[in-house]
């Protein structure tokens, strides 16, 4: 408990004590037919709920027709049992374990809405509150009160209501920032401690920690983040203790928020708003959570306004957004609301940040999911969406995918590149289902290679940084399912002689079924790697080596070639050496090539691998072996 304010609190009872009234006659007070707003997730005032609920069941006849707000219940939610229903009718914001089923039966509402226009909708009483039931922490010196973990649309709430009623709480802890409400604020006042409810997500599993180490590859230091709900994009924050000054800008306050502020991780310090502060609009965590945010001057809640505002969001620079969805199809439209025709969440802000988020400078969005359901039986990454699913982020607003098979980048992305995206990341038990569908559904082209199973999976582990012996520090990694754009890219920008010498042919025009054969390949039976400049954003080869593993035991036939103005930095060499000892691994004892006999550059590569080679002169062409067991 925080317990400093006990006297404080004593002294309104002596200014206010009209304010101090029994229950039964504040409850007395509530009119039949009215709107009642109660608190959020771990700020709802249980006594006052159980109390009112009380109050009704032994005097049914005093409160009909009642209508229950709230954006987020953690209660039992007593208000929505069939035994009440003519005295409440519960109306949610947000759909959650607590009230899942009976909105599902039809026994209460929800009311799909950005949580930033329901403040505005309170003050033009679009959405009406007659009475609103909060919590708040013991008063200070001046008699203000704190509304703690939940500020979001409460101070609205409150501020737009007929009738207030405060449940002061010793166990609320006193939060800076636009939080306060000076006992004029409330009608009536009802002391009762008890504990806050508290939210604990479940340890991150080896899944959610893989998806975690994905998007920490795309956060980067002095980025200022916003987590959604539920248990994976919070898992997530585990995996950026090697960051540095992150800030918090976000609706939601959770655990992993309080654990980095901890480790010195968030440190609000390059932020462009708020500097030094982290901004949430309420917290669900644990006691322990609560304990940090008391009096903490580094914390400060605003109200959803303010917090889930457009320009402030995108003012931020940096600002990157981390949610869940449930369910996101191969043309980028995903749902966090429902599963088919199950209402399971809610709009919420996530749509509020994800769309502010990217037009911040250097801002981001990040979609962060599970490539399956719990059970592993049921992909997340679908043809299209479930029957009755609702579109809560549309095809324009989805970024950044990640699941634990790796990233998938969709803006600017036509259909056919973004499905190819999503089905990279999928699981592997499902892939060659989404290329089915995805084929007969006109989504990809019906000739669009696939190797399917664990043959066909991207080998991240071969990713490497390695520098030439002239100085070219270069990023080699395997080539993906999705890189067919930048293959076609690289290789129209050779000049015709590079073109010539590693086709052996001139190539005016290079098919598509040809790119394929780079882009979508057996990791088993042969390899192809991508070389890109070091250090910068700009996804554009430098240089492509390959081997395809012949019908010769233990060989592979293999090819390089190099962007002209790159050629001469050893950059060939590399990419052999590379090549070399993946195929080791592969069992691969020999390399065999086709060389132009005026290829002099790519010839004196070879005799400078290191290795003991082969050299048989015929016509125009050099036939090559590479004796890759001896050096």
């Amino acid at each position: 408990m925080f317990n400093y304010g006990r006297e404080h609190l004593d002294a309104l009872r002596n200014t206010y004590p009209e304010k101090f009234a029994s229950l039964n006659s504040i409850f007395d007070t509530i009119h039949r037919g009215a709107s009642i707003f109660i608190g959020t997730a771990c700020g709802e005032p249980q006594y006052l709920v159980r109390e009112l609920i009380g109050y009704v069941g032994t005097q049914s006849h005093r409160l009909y027709g009642a209508e229950v707000v709230q954006v987020w219940t953690l209660g039992v939610v007593p208000y929505a049992d069939v035994r009440f229903k003519h005295n409440f009718r519960h109306n949610a914001f947000f759909v959650s374990n607590t009230n899942r089923g009976a909105v599902n039966e039809g026994l209460a509402d929800y009311t799909p809405l950005f949580l930033s226009e329901i403040p505005e909708l309170l003050k033009k009483r679009a959405l009406t509150v007659d009475v609103a039931l909060v919590q708040v922490s013991l008063p200070d010196a001046r008699g203000n009160m704190s509304l703690g973990v939940s500020v979001d649309i409460v101070k609205s709430a409150l501020e737009n209501a007929r009738l207030v009623i405060a449940q002061v709480n010793a166990c609320m802890p006193r939060v800076y920032g636009d939080t306060f409400i000076k006992p004029e604020d409330v009608d009536f006042i009802v002391p009762f401690d008890e504990p806050l409810f508290e939210f604990s997500e479940l340890e991150p599993d080896d899944i959610v920690q893989k998806i975690g180490k994905n998007v920490a590859k795309i956060v980067q230091d002095g980025d200022t983040l916003q987590v959604g709900y539920g248990s994976m994009p919070n898992a997530v924050l585990s995996n950026l203790s090697g960051k540095k000054d992150l800030g918090i800008h976000t609706e939601l306050l959770t655990p992993g928020v309080v654990s980095l502020m901890r480790a010195g991780v968030v440190t609000n310090r390059q932020k462009t708003i708020d500097r030094g502060k982290t901004v949430a609009a309420f917290c669900m965590g644990t006691s322990d959570t609560y304990e940090f945010i008391h009096e903490n001057p580094d914390i400060e809640f605003r109200p959803i306004h303010y917090t889930n505002n457009f320009n402030v969001i995108s003012a931020q620079r940096g600002m990157t957004a981390i949610n869940s969805v449930l369910e996101i199809d191969l043309t980028g439209q995903a749902t966090a609301e429902s599963l088919g025709h199950v209402f399971y969440s809610g709009i919420g802000g996530q749509a509020d940040f994800m769309r502010a988020a990217v037009r911040a400078i250097g801002g981001k969005s990040i979609i962060a999911m599970r490539s399956t359901s719990t059970d592993g039986k049921r992909s997340r990454i679908v043809p299209f969406l479930s029957e009755g699913a609702s579109a809560s982020l549309i095809r324009g607003d989805v970024h950044y995918v990640v699941t634990e098979y790796g990233i998938a980048y969709l803006h600017a992305k036509n259909i056919r590149e973004r499905a190819m995206s999503l089905i990279a990341i999928a699981h592997p038990d499902f892939r060659a289902w989404l290329v089915d569908e995805a084929k007969k559904y006109g989504i990809i082209p019906r000739d669009q290679l696939f190797v399917p199973g664990k043959d066909g999976e991207y080998p991240e582990y071969l990713e490497a940084v390695k520098s030439t012996g002239k100085g070219l520090t270069v990023f080699l990694r395997p080539v993906r399912l999705t890189d067919e754009r930048i293959i076609k890219e690289f290789f129209y920008s050779l000049s015709d002689k590079s073109t010539y010498q590693r086709f052996l042919s001139a190539m005016p025009f290079i098919p598509r079924e040809t790119i394929q054969k780079f882009s979508a390949i057996n990791y088993k039976r042969e390899m192809v790697m991508l070389a890109m400049e070091f250090g910068t954003d700009d996804e554009k080869i430098i240089g492509i080596g390959q081997y395809i593993m012949s019908e010769e035991e233990h060989a592979a036939d293999v090819s390089v070639v190099v962007r002209d103005d790159m050629q001469n930095r050893g950059l060939g060499s590399l990419l052999i050496h590379h090549l070399a000892g993946i195929a080791m691994r592969e069992g691969v004892l020999v390399f065999t090539a086709s060389i132009l006999s005026e290829n002099r550059a790519m010839l004196h590569v070879i005799d400078k691998l290191g290795f003991e080679t082969e050299k048989n002169m015929s016509g125009t062409e050099c036939a090559v072996r590479v004796l890759l067991g001896k050096i």
